[in-house]
């Protein structure tokens, strides 16, 4: 099948209504929800190399499984309703047996037996089976106790999946487990979306790379390492933009090359409306920019556009508000964008190991980590405590109102790994 191509983004797709000031959390991720769509084509691809791509459409299973009706178990097979009473019970061997993928050719007479195997399709004559532990043979006949129930150790054919039931529905990021059934069913080929291309650039002149020399007023790029591999956890093909200097004209050339090879751009820094915030600057030359102050904490402005028909995400340049913009804006907006449609992190109530005092009218995440069944949370609530980012293993989520948390309160917690 000949790969589609996907429609681009409006210009506008950003946009604020007039009048919006600060935004909630849960109405930023509404607006979001509503105005992206899938952005790349998809492609067939065979299963075998499918783990780990979207599906683009839903799949039918080609057989049913298991396809006929076969044995759970080694033992001896029989019609249920030869048995009479309660037992115990003795049955004549038909010659020959049944074993996985060597069928028995004939039928079995009721009030007869047959060897069967693991896996072997049940012969006709044969709906029930007695496991070999609880009989004894002499080669001629069998012997067990009863009582049996009616179809005991036999699986019917197509109880785990029926022939031309949708097993896996479009918007599915594959697993390893996904490719046994689509395997298990006869399913050779899926139609699955590219692998969305998401760039990162980190901007200031203040930057240099790890293992550089840096002098007393520049800091090491913690951003770009960061997003490159929490993209690539996820599941997106990660591109390392590099860092641009506090240049427009520079900036403006690595967005335009940028464009041409992703689906998407992550930045950092210069996304306010500062002297040096090119990001935000070049935006808005092309008219699509969108400040969105989302009523956030840890967070700033997020500076939402379209450079060349991409995306572009303009994250803060503090590490602890870029992850968390990251994980709470960027994550479901991508899926989106790579097509496995809106996705909600999975969020648990646990009781709390800390206390706190949050006044209303802002969503607040802390770094917290769970343990012996209750969360705790960083010793301080600094933006600027890259250490905490570590420490954690997830965040707690306290609600845009007014809250007062003592020990064992229940707080929301959501692991990293479940954004």
């Amino acid at each position: 099948m000949a790969k589609l191509t996907a429609p681009k983004l409006t210009n506008d797709c950003f946009a604020l209504p007039a009048g919006v000031d600060w935004t909630p959390v849960d109405t930023a991720l509404s607006m979001l929800r509503e105005r992206l769509k899938t952005v790349v084509p998809e492609q067939s691809c065979v299963v075998s190399e499918a783990c780990s791509l979207i599906l683009a459409r839903d799949v039918v299973a080609m057989r049913g499984h298991p396809p006929d009706a076969n044995s759970a178990v080694d033992g001896y097979g029989f019609a249920h309703a030869a048995l009479q009473g309660d037992g115990p019970y003795e049955l004549p061997l038909v010659h020959g047996r049944a074993a996985a993928g060597v069928p028995f050719s004939g039928s079995v007479p009721q009030g007869s037996a047959l060897r069967i195997l693991t896996g072997a399709a049940l012969p006709v004559g044969i709906d029930t089976v007695v496991l070999e532990e609880d009989v004894n043979s002499d080669g001629l006949a069998i012997a067990f106790n009863g009582s049996i129930k009616a179809g005991s150790n036999a699986r019917k054919g197509g109880e785990d999946v029926q022939r031309g039931e949708t097993i896996l529905h479009a918007g599915r990021r594959l697993t390893p487990a996904d490719t046994a059934l689509l395997s298990a069913v006869g399913v050779a080929q899926v139609q699955v979306f590219r692998t969305l291309k998401v760039g990162v650039l980190s901007t200031g002149d203040e930057l240099v790379e790890a293992g550089e020399i840096a002098e007393t007023s520049q800091i090491y790029d913690a951003n770009r390492p960061m997003l490159l591999a929490q993209l690539h956890r996820w599941g997106f093909e990660a591109i390392d933009l590099g860092k641009a200097p506090d240049a427009r004209v520079v900036l403006s050339d690595m967005l335009d090359e940028a464009a041409q090879s992703c689906d998407a751009i992550l930045t950092s820094g210069g996304a306010s409306a500062g002297d040096e915030d090119h990001m935000s600057a070049l935006l808005q030359e092309t008219g699509s920019l969108a400040m969105w102050r989302i009523a956030l904490k840890p967070g700033r402005p997020l500076a939402l556009g379209m450079w060349g028909g991409v995306p572009v995400f303009g994250l803060p340049g503090n590490p602890v508000a870029a992850l968390v913009c990251t994980l709470v804006f960027a994550r479901p907006a991508l899926n989106a964008l790579g097509g496995a449609g809106w996705t909600e992190p999975q969020g648990f109530m646990v009781p709390a190991a800390f206390e706190k005092r949050k006044k209303a009218g802002r969503r607040e995440f802390l770094r917290a980590r769970l343990r012996e069944g209750r969360v705790e949370t960083f010793a301080s609530e600094g933006s600027g405590r890259i250490s905490g980012l570590s420490w954690a293993e997830g965040l707690v989520e306290l609600p845009d109102g007014n809250v007062e948390i003592t020990q064992d309160t229940l707080v929301r917690y959501i692991p990293y790994d479940l954004f």
